[in-house]
This record gives C-alpha cells, sequence and structure tokens, in this order.
C-alpha cells in the first residue's frame, strides 16, 4: 500500500498495490501494520457499507464529537464518488479548509479522514456502493453535520445534488462555537 498525505494534515489518499493473475486481483485494504508505520487509525470497532441506488446521492457532512470523535477510513467498492472532506479540528494549520477527492471501483483508492474532520461525497453513478472503516462506534447523541452548501464554505460539487436525506438538508448554518470537533 501506499500513503500519500494531503494538504489537510492527517488526511491521506491510499492506494493498492494488487498482485495479480489469471485468477484476478488480490489486494490489500487494511493492514495493522503499515497503517501504524504512518500513526493511522489501527482500531477498528465498525465497518460499515453504503449502498447508493441514484446518481447525485449526497451524504454528509458528518462527524462526532469528543468523546466519540472517529477516524474513517472510506474507499468505493462500486460506481464512483466524489468526496469532501472538511477541517473542523481548531488547532490545525488548515481549520475550516476543505479538499476534494474522487474515488470509484476503477481508481480503488481509500481515503482515510481522521478526528476531527467530517467528510461527505455524492454519488457520480448509479448503485455506488462506500465501505467505511471507522475507529469508534455509532453514537448518535454525539453526531454533528454541516450542510453540504453552507454558505461559509463555498463547497463546489461537480454536480447538483438530486437525492439528500432530511436531515442533511436541514443542518443550521456554521457556527463556530457550537463544533466541538476536536
Amino acid at each position: 500500500m501506499k500513503f500519500f498525505e494531503q494538504d489537510l494534515k492527517g488526511v491521506y489518499i491510499i492506494e493498492p498495490e494488487p498482485y495479480s493473475d489469471d485468477r484476478g486481483m488480490l489486494r490489500r485494504h487494511f493492514c495493522i501494520d503499515e497503517f501504524r508505520n504512518y500513526s493511522l487509525m489501527t482500531d477498528i470497532k465498525q465497518c460499515n457499507v453504503s449502498e447508493n441506488i441514484q446518481r447525485y446521492t449526497l451524504r454528509g457532512f458528518h462527524c462526532q464529537s469528543k468523546p466519540y470523535g472517529e477516524n474513517k477510513l472510506i474507499s468505493c467498492i462500486h460506481g464512483e464518488i466524489y468526496d469532501i472532506v472538511l477541517d473542523l479540528r481548531r488547532d490545525s494549520g488548515t481549520y475550516l479548509q476543505w479538499q476534494s477527492f474522487e474515488l470509484s471501483k476503477e481508481n480503488r483508492r481509500s481515503l482515510y479522514v481522521p478526528v476531527g474532520c467530517a467528510n461527505a461525497y455524492l454519488t457520480l453513478q448509479e448503485n455506488t456502493w462506500i465501505l467505511y472503516y471507522h475507529s469508534q462506534v455509532y453514537t448518535p447523541s454525539s453526531e454533528q453535520g454541516i450542510r453540504y452548501n453552507d454558505p461559509a464554505f463555498k463547497f463546489e460539487w461537480p454536480a447538483k445534488p438530486m437525492v439528500i436525506s432530511e436531515k442533511d438538508l436541514n443542518y443550521s448554518d456554521f457556527d463556530r462555537k457550537i463544533y466541538g470537533i476536536d
């Protein structure tokens, strides 16, 4: 596996080094030793698969506050997504900045999102499936969110979202006093 730290400190794109033969392909998706070498999550507590039927489905921005802040490893195992990571860590040099990434079945990349960052994604194809590893169990009382079109951030999406949950549509405008993510 190859690890590439991004502009947002602690955010990584991870590329597999697949082994192929006439049977197909094998690629490592997680290795405790390799993740430990980069001081990344080694304590996976929950794994989820998100199956998105429609193109331009938007999910997020989601994160959990202390003491349930979580690291995430996100992979697109079928289809394609445009993912945005937003840095909500007050002590970070990139606080309130965001960066976008494309993950797909074809590029086989994974995105590592550290504690204190929120992420959202927009599906770019029908039947897009996302695999998540989490360092914490989902704790509804600590969940926080940012609206995908919050004017404080000027997020740039490649297309207009067509399917969004009521919860994701109705987050209040960002107020930095409320977010105790880090």
